[in-house]
């Protein structure tokens, strides 16, 4: 069976950032369609900024912005949603959530959006949006400057604001992994807010597409070895191997045995 076109256009995402720059004529060849074909897919992913055109094929964008709130949550959907599910079997009925800013903690909370007696804290309205049809579920939104396009609040605000509270989970995500373990992000108050679900959570758990692992994102904040529960969609690429090995008891591969695992007296 063909792949569809959302998967082919992930895999061209994942080609060009490895590399940097791939033709037309390589991206033909390497899924079998025509050049038109690769055109038509790499200039969907253009035009919503994830890729560049340039002479000949198409390279990333400008190095270290990241993409438009509307295009991130498009970008490898499928992926998103197995890991909030298998992120969803970890977290028990009346519980306590941080749940921080992003696309894959968005797509957590509409997966716990239905479940009964939790208390959520957190940054994102996309997030308290999620949860907002069930009355069963307490909702604290921070105070602050909102980002409108991303519609969250960060900056110091944030950061006390969690503070402020004890939770029995913290749910978050990030720009990138690099490949000794170092967490990045796009902006320095985006790291401060997410340190502060993790430094106020007695669970940490981040959830992260493999595309994250190797991106280039500029602030440094936090490690893996942090993180109580790493929640991803498909097995470490190469360059991670040896945090694969050295984190296998905290990484759960949404689909795979591991992540209906029963959490083990975190709380």
């Amino acid at each position: 069976m063909a792949r569809s076109a959302t998967t082919r256009q992930v895999h061209i995402l994942e080609i060009v950032r490895e590399q940097g720059f791939a033709s037309i004529e390589q991206l033909a060849a390497r899924f079998e369609v025509t050049q038109q074909t690769i055109r038509r897919l790499v200039n969907a992913l253009c035009d919503q900024g994830l890729l560049r055109r340039v002479h000949g094929g198409v390279s990333l964008p400008v190095q270290n912005q990241n993409l438009a709130y509307s295009s991130r949550h498009r970008l490898n959907a499928e992926a998103k949603r197995r890991i909030a599910h298998a992120t969803a079997k970890l977290i028990p009925d009346g519980t306590s959530l941080m749940i921080g800013l992003g696309t894959t903690p968005e797509y957590v909370a509409q997966a716990l959006s239905r479940r009964r007696d939790l208390r959520v804290i957190t940054n994102s309205l996309n997030v308290a949006a999620a949860f907002s049809h069930n009355p069963d579920v307490e909702i604290t939104i921070a105070g602050g400057t909102l980002r409108p396009l991303d519609r969250d609040i960060i900056g110091e605000a944030a950061v006390h604001f969690f503070s402020g509270f004890r939770a029995d989970f913290g749910i978050f995500g990030v720009g990138g992994v690099d490949a000794d373990g170092s967490l990045l992000d796009f902006h320095v108050d985006e790291v401060k807010a997410r340190q502060s679900i993790a430094a106020n959570s007695r669970t940490s758990v981040l959830v992260a597409d493999i595309t994250k692992f190797g991106r280039n994102a500029t602030v440094r904040g936090g490690h893996l070895n942090e993180c109580h529960h790493l929640v991803i969609d498909d097995r470490l690429p190469a360059a991670f191997e040896l945090s694969a090995q050295r984190y296998s008891g905290q990484i759960h591969t949404a689909g795979d045995a591991r992540a209906d695992f029963e959490l083990l007296g975190d709380i």
